[in-house]
């Protein structure tokens, strides 16, 4: 019998049931969380996502009517100078961070993405917006 029990986080769980498909182009590293009595909830790391669209006219309110549109249920934060929201997908059943400034959209990795949510917003802002240019940053 082993001594020493093997522990596993939520956040490893979460990803090996979660691992990206064959060829996914939307490879996450998902933020670490922690908690304090002084501070709440903080998260270090992750993986921004930014979708920049090749014309992207009114791309705050192409991004609100998306959200609208569904399969999305979102919430804006705050009263802030961009659109900021916290969104979560009812047919993938993932939740990010989004926001839109400077005519580009940055999706956020919670520990609640996973890289099918990732490509399944990112196909439906190309269908309403066009081409999109995509950069990951760590």
């Amino acid at each position: 019998m082993d001594d020493d029990p093997e522990f596993t986080t939520a956040n490893a769980l979460r990803d090996e049931q979660r691992e990206p498909s064959a060829g996914s182009r939307f490879d996450i590293t998902h933020p670490e969380r922690s908690h304090s009595r002084a501070r709440g909830m903080e998260y270090e790391g992750g993986t921004v996502f930014v979708f920049v669209p090749r014309r992207s006219d009114g791309l705050a309110e192409q991004v609100q009517e998306l959200l609208d549109a569904g399969p999305y249920r979102y919430g804006d934060w705050f009263d802030l100078p961009m659109p900021l929201f916290l969104v979560h997908d009812d047919d993938t059943d993932d939740t990010f961070r989004l926001g839109v400034r400077e005519e580009r959209v940055e999706l956020h990795v919670r520990s609640a993405t996973s890289p099918a949510g990732v490509e399944a917003f990112h196909d439906r802002l190309t269908g309403r917006v066009g081409a999109l240019d995509v950069r990951r940053e760590q």
